[in-house]
């Protein structure tokens, strides 16, 4: 079979990788020349563990191509993978002009029986309207199917996810269009789902907006654990032995970010209002992030009154880590009131720097190392749990800073560690070291709250 990728995003560049991994010929559709000469050269537009490699190798191999000619990628093609973007509108509803962009084209120009099957997170019902627009707009006398085939791939890990997926979801509404796409993925030897086209797009939403409501159930949880004396990595440690629960996607901090969470609650939740239902709960994770993005910052506030003139440092700018995408990170937001308040800012991350400086080039500060960002900081701001950030020795906070404050919204460091260094120390869900006096022995001695 011959396999094309329209888009080469996250969703269509991984999806093409792969299957070329497998063994299938891909040839993936992008509109940026540039970018297309440089995927063949194995580059990668976006930063992606192990992509690179399945790049080169694949397309070294013949066995993944990269082009801008659509019309002669679509006219022979079996299938073709649909993983262009959806953004949201203003209004929180997808936007579906990408995916149909793409159909038109296929429309115009595909000469032979073809699967048309849609990766991208689109709102339920929308394959039914793609196959109907793809019959009515089709040019030739061909048969033209739509599948739904929703990708669960999370940026930093996403061939891994891709290659080794814990199941492998297809919504079908016929016996031929499952049985093409069951040989497309009898490789892959994971768990195949098999349901019609609307429960498989319901699927990828409920699957985004249920992690999403677990993180922010946590948030809240560590929000009240901090009022009433509770340690919320205790609590979730004693809640993760329950099978019911798990121990994923517990973790507190100042909120999820990226391409897929933020974008997904709210198409869920703008679609159950235009149906004339509202999901209280999506509703709710929506505020509760919102919210719990400006934890740190509203902290720090409470703490010195006014941020006016204070150096502050920034480590990590991503909205995880793993990746260089500053989709919905924590850190945009913040950074605007940070200079609204006044503050002096610089920043470190190790991948995120150059998309950060398309959207702040002059107003902060850049450093190449968290030693660097730290020199004679007022304050220390964690956004995002990099290894590099983890691993950092709290001896650097102490040496480099002017005062060792740190407020840390990925919990990095353990409490007593905070404590025994002299560290005024704030987290998410736990004790506070607040301030630092020496004992009558002239050691350092810790009050926390």
């Amino acid at each position: 079979m011959k396999i094309v990728v329209a888009g080469s995003g996250y969703v269509g560049l991984v999806t093409g990788a792969c299957l070329s991994e497998i063994g299938h010929s891909v040839i993936c559709v992008d509109i940026d020349e540039d970018k297309v000469e440089k995927m063949k050269k194995g580059i990668s537009p976006m930063y992606e563990p192990g992509l690179d490699e399945l790049l080169k190798r694949n397309h070294d191999e013949g066995r993944l191509n990269f082009t801008i000619d659509y019309k002669n990628a679509y006219k022979d093609a079996d299938l073709v993978f649909v993983g262009v973007g959806t953004p949201e509108r203003e209004d929180g509803s997808a936007n579906l002009d990408y995916v149909f962009n793409v159909c038109k084209q296929i429309a115009d120009n595909i000469k032979k029986d073809c699967l048309v099957v849609v990766k991208s997170t689109v709102p339920i019902g929308t394959n039914d309207r793609v196959e109907e627009f793809l019959k009515e707009n089709v040019k030739n006398n061909v048969h033209i199917e739509v599948a739904s085939n929703p990708e669960f791939l999370a940026q930093g890990t996403a061939v891994v996810d891709t290659l080794h997926a814990k199941r492998i979801v297809i919504g079908v509404e016929s016996k031929r269009a499952e049985d093409i796409l069951k040989e497309v993925y009898e490789r892959y030897s994971q768990p195949i789902v098999v349901t019609n086209r609307r429960s498989a797009e319901m699927i990828k939403y409920a699957s985004n907006d249920f992690l999403a409501l677990k993180i922010s159930f946590m948030n809240e949880i560590a929000n009240l654990c901090e009022i009433v004396g509770a340690d919320v990595e205790d609590v979730a440690k004693g809640m993760s032995f329950d099978p019911r629960i798990g121990d994923k996607f517990l973790k507190a901090g100042i909120g999820y970010g990226g391409s897929c969470f933020p974008k997904d609650t709210k198409a869920l939740h703008w679609l159950a209002n235009d149906n004339g239902y509202e999901l209280k709960t999506i509703k709710a994770t929506i505020e509760v992030n919102q919210n719990q993005k400006y934890k740190l910052l509203r902290a720090a506030k409470q703490r010195f009154g006014s941020l006016k003139g204070l150096k502050i440092a920034l480590l990590g700018l991503t909205f995880k880590p793993g990746t260089d995408d500053l989709r919905e990170a924590p850190s945009i937001p913040n950074v605007s009131r940070l200079l609204d308040e006044g503050a002096e800012i610089i920043a470190y991350d190790p991948v995120g720097i150059n998309n950060f400086k398309k959207i702040y080039p002059n107003e902060i500060k850049y450093a190449t190392t968290p030693e660097e960002t730290l020199k004679g900081a007022d304050v220390a701001f964690i956004f995002t749990e990099w290894e590099q950030i983890k691993s950092l020795d709290l001896n650097m906070y102490t040496e480099l800073m002017k005062n060792p404050i740190i407020f840390d919204g990925r919990n990095c460091y353990q409490i007593n560690d905070a404590e025994k260094k002299g560290i005024e120390y704030h987290s998410v869900g736990r004790k506070t070291v607040l301030n630092l006096e020496k004992d009558l022995n002239g050691e350092v001695a810790t009050t926390t709250s």
